[in-house]
């Protein structure tokens, strides 16, 4: 018997809690899969715009000049909301409690909050491949179990058993444990990577935002710097 043949034979001779248990994990499969694919693409575009504006900021011979790139990748977000905090301050001062303090600590204000909201934004995701990493071995033990059960309980309810009547059913119901890792382990090498990637870019961020604040605040232009 193949495996498809196997695994037909199985749901057929499953309860409504083996079949709701198969459900959730193709459920988790597919959300997993989903999130996987847009990250991986998010992943490639932030890197290849910020690689671009990173240039253009560098080669640019003005502020004015880097104002007008308007991608929506972290490095420009954080340089446009920076010059127009920086300009916000200077010209209206702290007549407001949001614009309180000297100017760079208006302007360190102003760029922490965008480096937040971009780890929030780099993060989104995350917790859902977490979370079905975590719980799909589990979901998939349990259907095993429950399958171990009703498989031996049916046995026993038919009287003399043999060997092969005993494997075929178990060895059916770990199919369940089995469909749990194969939903699992494509889930955590997903979230370990895109928090490996997550760490280098807001590393990358939280560096380029000294130079752009020493650039800001004292006129100087610090050594060009790249991803």
């Amino acid at each position: 018997m193949n495996m498809t043949n196997t695994l037909q034979h199985f749901v057929s001779q499953s309860d409504g809690v083996g079949l709701a248990l198969f459900v959730i994990l193709i459920a988790m499969s597919v959300v997993s899969w989903v999130f996987i694919m847009i990250k991986a693409w998010q992943g490639i575009k932030v890197r290849r715009s910020s690689e671009l504006f990173l240039k253009a900021f560098w080669d640019a011979a003005s502020l004015e000049q880097i104002e007008q790139i308007t991608t929506e990748e972290p490095f420009s977000l954080l340089t446009r909301h920076a010059i127009a905090s920086s300009r916000h301050h200077a010209l209206h001062g702290a007549n407001h409690l949001h614009a309180a303090g000297s100017a760079s600590e208006f302007l360190t204000r102003a760029m922490r909050r965008v480096i937040d909201e971009e780890t929030a934004r780099l993060e989104w995701g995350l917790t859902a491949l977490a979370s079905i990493a975590s719980t799909a071995p589990f979901v998939g033990l349990f259907g095993t179990v429950w399958g171990v059960f009703h498989a031996l309980t049916r046995i026993g309810e038919g009287g003399a058993s043999t060997l092969e009547q005993i494997a075929g059913p178990v060895g059916e119901a770990l199919i369940m444990t089995g469909f749990g890792l194969a939903v699992a382990i494509p889930a955590v090498l997903a979230y370990n990577a895109c928090a490996r990637s997550n760490r280098l870019i807001l590393a990358k961020l939280d560096a380029f935002a000294h130079d752009l604040f020493a650039l800001l605040t004292t006129g100087s232009a610090p050594v060009a710097g790249g991803l």
